[in-house]
């Protein structure tokens, strides 16, 4: 008898696989997804279609996020961000609004809290 255990089957999310290849299908049919830990949320999926639009899904676990990457055709991972992934990078203008999040919607900004230090500069 054995000791070891088998591997246990990982669950893949099908609302994230799903979205996944949507987003494959509709950036050129393939892409690289670079895998990034985020703690205890999870790990965070980023994805760069063949066109160079970003993308990205968080999933619970690295084991889970190497699985939907295996799972979803014309996907490929990379371990980190090189140099030729980041030249194709190019974000849209809502991918920009987004990330900025509640600073985008402001037409008035406050002074910064340290503004009397550089106002004489």
């Amino acid at each position: 008898m054995s000791t070891t255990a088998a591997p246990e089957a990982v669950k893949v999310p099908a609302e994230v696989e799903k979205s996944i290849v949507k987003f494959v299908a509709e950036h050129g049919g393939s892409g690289t997804a670079v895998l990034q830990y985020l703690g205890e949320q999870g790990v965070r999926i980023t994805l760069v279609g063949a066109d160079g639009i970003l993308g990205d899904r968080v999933v619970t676990d690295m084991a889970t996020a190497k699985a939907v990457v295996e799972r979803v055709a014309g996907l490929e991972e990379t371990d980190e961000w090189n140099r030729e992934l980041v030249s194709v990078v190019t974000p849209t203008a809502k991918h920009w609004k987004k990330m900025a999040g509640w600073v985008a919607h402001q037409t008035r900004f406050p002074k910064a809290r340290n503004w009397k230090l550089f106002a004489g500069a």
